[in-house]
């Protein structure tokens, strides 16, 4: 049998197979990224699941001039090794290679960027609008799934799309992750009626025979209930102005491939509703869906995770798991202690409390927004939420967190994992900016920790009433190992820094968890004979001002090093600082995330890139101890 997936180098290529040779592209697909993802980790089970809809979309459709959005993003693997990315897809997700989402710049089949969730109905609107106004035949399919219609963003563009005679279809892959459809043999009869040609001909025909009044709109009515009876999730869309079709099976590609044809001939905003499985067609990921949406490193042939054998993991705590267990100890002694995620339990570690009280936990969904004004209800009522989102995430609330938490006065406590660059997710899910955009925020304390034992005691610190709304952002994956972290807490008063070395040629500040490269680089220079002093900042917002008015006076030479972007983050507050307070305004270096958005990669190959790792903070050092 020949191999099908080696002469797919373009939707023309899939188009000149017969139809009775999809199944086996299919199976060939799986197969091919299931041994891609064993070797190089990605997100494994969104894709399975979309392999048929995959080839029966490329199939159907005139990509890139008809618009094939895919949300998450994550589920287009298949989609991006169907369109001239087959080799390259070796390097998916890897530095200079493939990133692991749609991306606009990489391919003009991505015709939209999709890194975060609930994007593609607005977007696809967008492009049909267009091509209404350009009078253009060109299709525009949104696929939206794996939990991300759960989102308020995606509801605002169902809202709008209705409302207008848009020339697009919406896909909603349902894995379960969110909707419980009715299934059933009735399901599938009513879908190729409707979808059919004939059907909506003698539909047509019907009502314009019937005319308008209250004949027509009697057995409107009587047809609007017949199909609520047996599809009702079609409730939920057509008072919206989007027809719905479905519920469908979405691994038999033949039946997708003949429901498409149909779909795609008629007009105006329609929904079709598909039943997947997350990781279909390989049995670990299908048994255990949450663990293989991202496994990190496995034997494709067994199954068997690499990453469970590896010895750093148990050496070390994540950071997240250091938030987990804490937050379950404070919250038993503290009852006014709630936690809140957006679809995150396990990626924060909240689902350590949940276990225990599943009563003082909310997983809200993909919902960023409304989990910081739902916290700000919690605390309006007495409550102390800690609201565990990812930064990169709560970049989608901000307008919340100023205008129902801030501006209100009111105490939350955000815990924001996934600080700085985070690695092979690439430039939508680096933590870049939230130190900066907290920072300008009236009344909200900034805080990132350097190690474990500061976040524990930051997150008990921040229980106690002098403390105001804080941000409290930690980096992905483990500490610096510290095995001991489980202390008895320690009060840590707001603005206040430690001193890690006493030095006199120059000053190093440091901001959270990059402080553990500066302490690296600040021993390497020590070696050649430069003193540097080292001060863990700990706190942004309020700065410790007895620090900035020490250096001041005292060196010539400052460093700022932060996992953050420049601007607007601890060297731009360092830097105003000193011109404002200094006679003789010595030079600040600032080391951190440039102005530029970062690709993806290794975290050690991004640091290098961005000049703040470790080597590159000595050098730093040793430039500016070379021009004493």
């Amino acid at each position: 049998m020949d191999n099908l997936i080696e002469s797919i180098n373009s939707p023309e290529d899939l188009k000149k197979l017969r139809p009775e040779q999809l199944p086996q592209l299919c199976d060939e697909l799986r197969k091919y990224i299931t041994e891609c993802c064993s070797r190089n980790p990605g997100h494994l089970g969104a894709s399975l699941g979309t392999i048929e809809l995959t080839v029966a979309l490329h199939y159907v459709y005139n990509a890139p001039k008809d618009k094939i959005i895919w949300d998450v993003g994550h589920q287009a693997y298949a989609h991006k090794i169907l369109t001239g990315r087959r080799s390259a897809f070796l390097k998916n997700r890897c530095y200079n290679g493939l990133s692991g989402f749609p991306k606009m710049s990489e391919s003009s089949y991505d015709a939209f960027g999709t890194g975060h969730s609930s994007t593609s109905i607005s977007a696809a609107l967008g492009y049909a609008m267009a091509a209404s106004m350009r009078n253009s035949d060109e299709k525009v399919v949104a696929v939206i799934g794996d939990g991300s219609l759960t989102a308020g963003l995606a509801y605002e563009g169902l809202n709008n799309a209705g409302g207008t005679n848009a020339d697009m279809l919406i896909i909603l892959n349902d894995n379960k992750m969110s909707i419980e459809p009715n299934v059933g043999g009735l399901h599938n009869s009513l879908l190729k009626i409707t979808t059919s040609a004939h059907y909506n001909k003698l539909k047509m025909k019907t009502w314009k025979a019937l005319g308008s009044g209250a004949i027509r709109d009697a057995v409107q009515r009587l047809v609007k209930a017949g199909k609520r009876l047996v599809v009702k999730n079609s409730t939920l869309f057509q008072p919206l102005g989007i027809r719905y079709f479905g519920p469908v099976e979405g691994h038999d590609v033949m039946q997708l491939v003949n429901t498409l044809k149909r779909l795609k001939n008629l007009r105006g905003p329609r929904l079709l509703h598909i039943l997947t499985v997350k990781g279909k067609g390989y049995a670990p990921a299908e048994k255990d869906q949450a663990t293989w949406h991202a496994p990190g490193l496995f034997d494709a042939e067994t199954g068997h995770r690499l990453t469970d054998d590896d010895p750093v993991i148990p050496s070390k705590t994540r950071f997240q798991d250091v938030f987990g267990h804490t937050l379950l100890e404070l919250a038993r002694s503290n009852p006014a202690i709630v936690g809140i995620t957006p679809a995150m339990p396990s990626g924060c570690s909240l689902n350590i409390m949940m276990k225990e009280m599943p009563n003082r936990c909310f997983d809200v969904g993909i919902a960023e927004q409304h989990a910081v004004t739902f916290s700000a209800g919690l605390a309006a009522a007495g409550y102390l939420p800690y609201c565990n989102i990812y930064s990169s995430f709560m970049q989608r609330a901000y307008d919340s967190v100023i205008h129902d938490v801030a501006i209100q006065n009111l105490k939350v406590v955000f815990c924001l994992d996934r600080g700085g660059l985070v690695g092979e997710d690439g430039v939508t899910h680096h933590g870049a900016f939230d130190l900066a955009y907290f920072n300008c925020i009236p009344d909200i304390y900034v805080a990132a920790p350097m190690d474990e034992v500061e976040l524990r005691n930051l997150l008990y610190s921040a229980q106690d009433k002098r403390y105001k709304t804080i941000s409290i952002r930690y980096p992905r994956g483990t500490g610096t190992g510290i095995k001991d972290w489980r202390r008895p807490f320690t009060y840590m008063e707001p603005g206040k820094a430690r001193l890690l070395n006493e030095g006199k040629d120059m000053v190093l500040l440091s901001l959270g968890s990059a402080g553990i490269m500066g302490a690296a680089a600040v021993a390497k220079a020590a070696g050649k004979g430069i003193s540097v002093q080292h001060y863990d900042m700990r706190f942004l917002k309020p700065v410790d001002e007895q620090v900035l008015e020490y250096v001041s006076r005292n060196f010539r030479n400052v460093i700022t090093l932060e996992d953050g972007c420049l601007i607007g983050g601890l060297y731009s507050t360092v830097s105003m600082y000193i011109a404002s307070h200094s006679d003789t305004v010595g030079k600040v270096t600032g080391l951190g995330i440039p102005d530029r958005f970062v690709q993806q990669g290794k975290t050690k190959q991004l640091y290098h890139e961005c000049g703040y790792d470790t080597e590159s903070i000595a050098k730093a050092i040793e430039t500016l101890a070379g021009k004493f």
